[in-house]
This record gives structure tokens, C-alpha cells and sequence, in this order.
């Protein structure tokens, strides 16, 4: 692989296991991008959409972890689809790369290959910051990665809604405290709820919150025991590590 050009760097994620260019500035991809793929309910066969992909690295980290899915990444931004084709074909991943704004029509996805009742299993980290506490980014591709509207999170789900096959799973990342933003967005069309909150530490209140949801499900929500990433401040959980080092996976990527 030649070397990247100045403004983008080359990181190894899971290990070592997977390497992905991405900006040097603006978004980079991190530890949301791989707890989400963790979560990923996955299993060989299924068909797997990103939403707002990126460079691909949770649905390329889903795709490495879970061998034999049909992974498609979907992302606004030309230079990061680039981006993503490049990764997949750097880590030997097969996965179609799709320009596409994830709150275009149905008819734009049906044109891509992303029609209705498509999909085994949707992932997606949307923009959750909220406008009115979060301080502009003078970067765009980072302010539009980082900031949702008033109707991001219902736009995206309404597309994972959509393309969805009966009982297919959605995963999701968002900020802990736009929990009820997430439940009344599912609350059409989707069920059997789990929910993983995420915490620095057992001091601190939770800061992000993984979403499992079924198309059509009918079992109760279930909340699970938090995610502590770190033992205590300034320690990392060993079993965290072990995740992020792609080791394992967490309790929502149950079949």
C-alpha cells in the first residue's frame, strides 16, 4: 500500500487487525466507531448497510469480525467514500461503497441497490451533538459529522425502517442523554429494544448509549449492566481493551 498523503494518516484498529486511512483533520473514526461495531448483531449471509459510513470503520470492524456478510457502506462525502472503497480493498473486505446522503428518498436508495426490505442488519453512528451546546467546528465535513438537526436521528431511522427486511436489526450509537430522543424515534416500527449505556467510568454518568432494535420485534426493552471503560479514572477496563483490540464482542451482537 503506498504511502498516504500528508493530510491523511494510516491507524491500525482491532489490533492491528484492520488498517484505514483517514484525515488527518476533521472527523476520524475512534472508539465509537468500534463499540458500534461490536454491537453489530451480524452473522454470516446477512446483508449489512452503514449508514454514514465514513471511511468505514464500523462496518469494515463488523465485516472483520463476522466473515461471509455482504457489508455496504453508504456516505455523503466523495473524498471519504473514496476513502472507505480503498480501505476495503487495502484489508481484503468485498463491500459495495455508496455516495448517497442517507436522508435522500426512497427513490435514491432503490437506485443504489437499497430498496425496501433489502437489508438483514442497519448500522449507524448519525451526527447526535446537540446545536445549542456544541461549539461550531470552522471544519464542515466534522461540524456535519458531529451536529445533528431536529430531525437527524428520526430521518435515519426512518431509512433503517425502510430497508429493513421483517425482524431485520438495527444498531446505533447516540449520547446517553438523548435517550428519549432514541426511544420515541424506534418507537414506530420498531422493538425488542436492548440498551448498553456507556460509561468513562463508575463515577461518572453515562455518555453514550448502544441501541439494539428489531424491525417488527415485540419483546420487552431490555437495559444491560454498563459499560464501564475504565476500572477507575486513568485505568482501562481489560476487557474494553479486548474489544477494541478486536477480541470479542458485546452482549447486544447476540444472534
Amino acid at each position: 500500500m503506498p504511502s498516504p498523503a500528508p493530510d491523511v494518516t494510516e491507524d491500525g484498529f482491532l489490533g492491528g487487525q484492520l488498517r484505514l486511512r483517514q484525515p488527518r483533520s476533521g472527523h476520524r473514526a475512534g472508539h465509537d466507531a468500534i463499540l458500534l461495531a461490536a454491537a453489530t448483531p451480524a452473522q454470516p449471509g446477512d446483508r449489512v448497510v452503514e449508514l454514514g459510513s465514513g471511511v468505514g470503520a464500523a462496518g469494515l470492524a463488523v465485516a472483520r469480525r463476522v466473515g461471509g456478510i455482504a457489508l455496504a457502506l453508504v456516505e455523503i462525502d466523495p473524498a471519504l467514500a473514496e476513502l472507505a472503497r480503498n480501505n476495503a480493498a487495502a484489508n481484503a473486505i468485498p463491500g459495495d461503497v455508496i455516495v448517497l446522503d442517507v436522508e435522500a428518498d426512497a427513490s435514491a436508495f432503490a437506485a443504489a441497490g437499497l430498496g425496501p426490505d433489502s437489508a438483514d442488519v442497519v448500522l449507524m453512528n448519525p451526527p447526535f451533538n446537540d446545536p445549542a451546546r456544541h461549539r461550531a467546528s470552522p471544519d464542515e465535513a466534522r461540524e456535519r459529522a458531529h451536529v445533528a438537526t431536529a430531525t437527524t436521528l428520526a430521518a435515519w431511522v426512518h431509512v433503517a425502517r425502510r430497508i429493513l427486511r421483517s425482524n431485520g436489526r438495527l444498531a446505533m450509537i447516540w449520547r446517553a442523554d438523548g435517550i428519549g430522543e432514541v426511544l420515541a424515534a424506534l418507537d414506530r416500527g420498531f422493538g425488542s429494544l436492548e440498551i448498553l449505556p456507556v460509561h468513562a467510568d463508575a463515577t461518572s454518568p453515562a455518555i453514550r448509549i448502544l441501541v439494539r432494535a428489531t424491525k417488527g420485534g415485540r419483546a420487552p426493552t431490555r437495559l444491560h449492566a454498563a459499560l464501564l471503560l475504565n476500572e477507575k479514572p486513568g485505568v482501562p477496563n481489560k476487557w474494553v481493551q479486548e474489544i477494541l483490540a478486536g477480541k470479542g464482542g458485546l452482549p447486544l451482537a447476540r444472534p
